[in-house]
Formats: C-alpha cells, structure tokens, sequence
C-alpha cells in the first residue's frame, strides 16, 4: 500500500513539473483582470435587478394595501 502511494507522489511531482504548462505572468494577469471585470459586471446587474424587483414589490403591494 505504501508503495502505491510512494509511487502517486512520484509521477505527480513528475507530472507538475515536467508536463504541465504554466502560464506566463502575463497571462496570469490578463485572466486576473477578465475575471475581476467580468465579477464587476455580473454583480453590478445582480444589484440593478434588485433595485427593479424591490421598487416592483413596492408598486405591488401598494395597489394592494
């Protein structure tokens, strides 16, 4: 059991350092911003559809009351 165990460690050290590709620092900080632009922007339409809904069910249950 302990061998196959010693030997997942072994090809996964072998795996990350030789056969997967990191990216470059530009890289990483291009998908950086596109992540935090595209999180503005979901949550910025998020708070807008809120601020609908909230002024709909004001406009509701005052025809109602």
């Amino acid at each position: 059991m302990f061998k196959s165990i010693a030997t997942y460690c072994k090809e996964s050290y072998v795996e990350l350092v030789h056969k997967v590709t990191w990216p470059s620092r530009k890289e990483l900080m291009n998908s950086a911003v596109m992540v935090l632009s595209a999180s503005i922007v979901i949550a910025l339409v998020i708070f807008v559809m809120d601020l609908v809904f909230e002024k709909l069910t004001h406009i509701v249950y005052s025809l109602f009351n």
